[in-house]
């Protein structure tokens, strides 16, 4: 029998010891890496059209029954009043203490029919509450192509640009209608009936194009075949796992799941290889100060208090008085520099710094200072070629929040974590400029438009 969560807390010592000496890498994109290069593949999603294949990296939960609805609005946070068939949303879960748990996408295909997609944190809590809890429901799990047997049970592309509107419209051969932003369409693409999500993961226009597995290559090929007059470009592993940078979507905050009221049985209940890895700077005995609530993420526009939920009362408090919020923090290009120099000179270098996407485990969290004292955790990191800088994401205290503030990040784990993507290093200071987020100016105001 696999051994539990619960097991392997208790056998390390404590969550924080588990996590922070996990093998767990970051997001895998079982992918090609680069078909050109990776710097041209993030220009193109910005200048003419990328396509990406979304096909293998995230896990599909199928849920079904007549209880499917009411399970989904028992634990997100999200508003399910007018939520119908051919929309989606962002859904966002949190634990007994308003801690958020994770967030995906969460498709209604038919009536008592959803596919809720993305990472496993939030997949496994609702899964388990539907299994544990009174609910007609059946689930279909269809894991990554990293632990799946076989094909997936969907194909899923992703078209991105601001000729992407133009080259489905090629493909198809008839007019794109009017779709609003997380709202679903059906087209026909060289015969095949293929569902799409209006949806840009770069805050560029885009369609989520999904279907059968057994079609995709086919569609595939139309999009290559009609692209070349629209200037597609075909876009790796390590492009598309920057993308979020522009967007401002945090990938992967650690789940509040490893304390507190309620989670207890999920525990016992979740394999510990399920567990993830932490890594940066923040260092803390307890596990409850890496956890975030869904308004340090600039998720509070998703918040409806119009129906009952787990962790409703104690999210309520924390909206009364929201301490963090999102921004992007743009370093300073002079450190960034001489951190990777340091892999050039005598001694100890800086922790290795790798392109487009430079975190090292599958939670990054880092410290951010002000004149000397913690102000918020910087999370997902990288470059972005679009914008000719080196970014990341973070929740800052309120006070230190405005655009133009000056800040510091610490880089590098003290002491070196038994990670073993973790070589022996120093930590060194990163000065950083706290910006909007989405930090492009397109993003922030076209992303969520037609809503």
């Amino acid at each position: 029998m696999a051994e539990s969560l619960a097991d392997a807390i208790a056998r390390a010592g404590s969550a924080v010891e588990l996590l922070r000496n996990a093998p767990a890498r970051p997001t895998i994109f079982p992918v090609t890496p680069e078909y050109s290069n990776w710097r041209s593949e993030q220009q193109s999603w910005r200048s003419t059209v990328a396509l990406l294949d979304q096909s293998h990296h995230m896990t599909d939960l199928f849920i079904s029954g007549p209880d499917a609805l009411r399970l989904l609005a028992d634990v997100g946070v999200n508003s399910f009043a007018k939520f119908a068939v051919d929309n989606a949303k962002q859904f966002i879960a949190v634990n007994h203490e308003g801690y958020l748990i994770g967030d995906a996408i969460l498709f209604y295909l038919a009536e008592n029919e959803f596919d809720l997609v993305g990472h496993q944190m939030v997949i496994d809590w609702v899964q388990f509450h539907g299994e544990t809890g009174d609910y007609d429901v059946t689930f279909e799990r269809d894991g990554n192509s990293i632990v799946r047997a076989g094909d997936p049970k969907l194909f899923r592309f992703e078209l991105q640009g601001p000729n992407a509107l133009a080259l489905m419209e090629t493909v198809t051969g008839a007019p794109v209608p009017p779709t609003k932003f997380f709202h679903m369409a059906t087209f026909t693409i060289d015969g095949l009936t293929v569902r799409s999500l209006r949806h840009g993961m770069a805050g560029q226009p885009g369609f989520e194009l999904f279907g059968p597995w057994e079609q995709g290559e086919r569609v595939r090929s139309a999009l290559v075949r009609h692209g070349d007059e629209f200037g597609l470009v075909l876009v790796g592993s390590k492009a598309y796992s920057s993308a979020n940078l522009e967007s401002a979507w945090v990938p992967s905050p650690l789940p509040a799941i490893f304390s507190g009221d309620g989670t207890e049985e999920y525990r016992r209940w979740l394999p510990a290889a399920a567990a993830g890895s932490l890594a940066g700077s923040f260092t803390s005995d307890r596990i409850e100060d890496y956890y975030v609530t869904p308004y340090d993420l600039g998720y509070g526009r998703s918040v409806a208090f119009d129906h009952d939920f787990i962790g409703r009362e104690a999210l309520e408090r924390h909206a009364q008085n929201p301490r963090r919020q999102k921004v992007t923090l743009v370093w300073n290009d002079e450190d960034v520099a001489a951190a990777i120099g340091s892999l050039m000179k005598p001694g100890l270098p800086a922790k290795y710094i790798d392109l487009p996407k430079a975190r090292y485990g599958l939670y990054q969290v880092d410290r951010v200072l002000a004149d000397g004292r913690d102000v918020g955790i910087s999370h997902d990191v990288g470059y972005i070629t679009n914008e000719q800088v080196f970014a990341s994401l973070a929740s800052i205290e309120n006070d230190f929040a405005a655009p133009g503030t000056e800040v510091t990040v610490v880089w590098g784990e003290e002491p070196n974590s038994r990670k073993p993507v973790v070589e022996p290093h120093r930590q060194v200071e990163m000065r950083a400029t706290v910006q909007p987020a989405p930090y492009s100016s397109f993003a922030r105001e076209n992303y969520r438009k037609d809503t």
